[in-house]
């Protein structure tokens, strides 16, 4: 996003973030994580740990899914979420910018995040379609260029 006047303060992802997200546990299904991704019309799940406290311990996508799927040959039904899902966590907190959101999306090369507390337990999510959607109307053309050099890198040639 550009940089703020002196009256605006900058966007906070808790201002764009979705706080109502569905979560799984590693030892649920992939079919359940696959019927979250369905149902809540969504592209990654937040894999939260078995004690109960949302602390997030993973994310899962529609690949993962899939790779796990083809990778194991076996039914989603068969196969637990914490053997395809990814335990590297990218996240933010609800108090972050945009900018920095978008500066984690581009390190990490991904399109969303979890939004996490201090302690790691889930908050809700904030997507670079979430972000692009806040520059189109409230922007102006250099937070959308802003958007599109994120998109760039995030659909670039892997870094890591």
């Amino acid at each position: 996003m550009s940089p703020p006047n002196k009256k605006e303060k900058p966007v906070q992802v808790e201002q764009l973030m979705t706080k109502d997200v569905r979560a799984c546990r590693p030892s649920h299904t992939l079919n359940c994580a696959a019927q979250i991704l369905w149902e809540y019309d969504c592209g990654i799940v937040p894999v939260v740990d078995e004690e109960g406290l949302e602390k997030v311990i993973g994310t899962l996508t529609d690949r993962d899914i899939c790779m796990a799927a083809y990778t194991q040959g076996r039914r989603l039904s068969e196969i637990q979420v914490g053997s395809a899902m990814a335990r590297t966590i990218h996240s933010c907190t609800p108090s972050a910018t945009l900018e920095d959101a978008m500066q984690k999306m581009r390190e990490a090369q991904v399109r969303r995040l979890p939004v996490v507390d201090q302690a790691g337990h889930l908050l809700g999510m904030i997507s670079l379609a979430d972000i692009a959607h806040e520059a189109k109307v409230h922007g102006g053309p250099s937070a959308l260029a802003a958007v599109g050099e994120t998109l760039a890198t995030i659909t670039g040639p892997r870094t890591r």
